[in-house]
């Protein structure tokens, strides 16, 4: 793994992690999508998405928020995708 963003992929593995049951499924690939745009794509255990989303998406906007944040420590705009 390159590291585009490892303030951001380290916050974003702190948060998934503290949230789902299995911490080893936890999986997150990043990949440049843009001039200075970095996307976290997040895969987590089977049945274990939902967790991660939250109702009405809530978490998952809140997750997007604090890793958006945590980029700009890296001087990148992140955006997080979460994998089925």
């Amino acid at each position: 793994m390159s590291n585009l963003a490892p303030v951001a992929l380290e916050m974003c593995n702190y948060i998934v992690s503290a949230i789902v049951d299995d911490k080893e499924a936890v999986e997150i690939s990043e990949s440049m999508i843009g001039d200075g745009v970095v996307q976290l794509d997040v895969r987590v255990a089977q049945g274990e998405l939902g967790r991660v989303i939250g109702k009405r998406g809530w978490v998952a906007n809140a997750i997007r928020s604090v890793v958006l944040a945590a980029g700009s420590r890296d001087n990148r705009e992140v955006r997080v995708e979460f994998v089925d």
